[in-house]
């Protein structure tokens, strides 16, 4: 049963149910209908990205819950993606490059942290990271719907900037935290 409470910890599910359906939509490569329907849900998704920690914070709800499922959320939806336009992208190593290193990042830091939580230390979410997560939703959503409004001309090009703004971001980002996390290391 769903109570106002709950709301953040639906959202974040709701992502995590869409992400399969989105990635099957950029599969299926079809520009009459495909992209739009991927686009549209990848924009909900995003919203409520945002929407579900704002609403937990303002509503003084947050559940560790859902500060352990809403990062598991996002990297599912950005893994996803970047995955399912791998494999329709046209763009080479210029989207492929940015692509691996954003996931490699992802896998890395996810392995970090639960080593740390291992050892009860926790590396906080900067500003930064939420600008990174930003960027990436900006990129991959300009991505998606470029083949779905095709009169935007320079859409893949921007969204491809995009990208590698983004894996700029993701990678400074990672380093602060192997950085902070490595701080924590007991050295044997």
């Amino acid at each position: 049963m769903m109570s106002i409470d709950s709301i953040p910890n639906w959202m974040t599910m709701l992502r995590i149910a869409v992400t399969p359906v989105i990635a099957i939509m950029i599969w299926i490569d079809d520009v009459s209908y495909g992209y739009f329907v991927a686009f549209i849900l990848f924009t909900i998704a995003s919203i409520t990205d945002y929407l579900d920690g704002m609403l937990a914070r303002q509503m003084k709800i947050e559940s560790g819950f859902g500060e352990m499922l809403d990062p598991i959320a996002d990297k599912m939806l950005i893994g996803a993606v970047l995955l399912a336009l791998a494999s329709v992208q046209t763009s080479g190593w210029v989207f492929l490059v940015p692509a691996l290193l954003i996931l490699s990042r992802e896998f890395m830091i996810s392995g970090l942290r639960e080593y740390l939580a291992k050892i009860s230390f926790t590396v906080p979410v900067t500003r930064l990271a939420k600008w990174k997560t930003t960027v990436q939703i900006l990129a991959l959503g300009t991505l998606i719907g470029a083949p779905a409004f095709p009169s935007l001309i320079y859409a893949h090009d921007i969204g491809l900037m995009l990208l590698w703004v983004a894996t700029l971001l993701t990678l400074q980002t990672g380093m602060g935290y192997i950085v902070a996390g490595l701080r924590q290391v007991p050295n044997r």
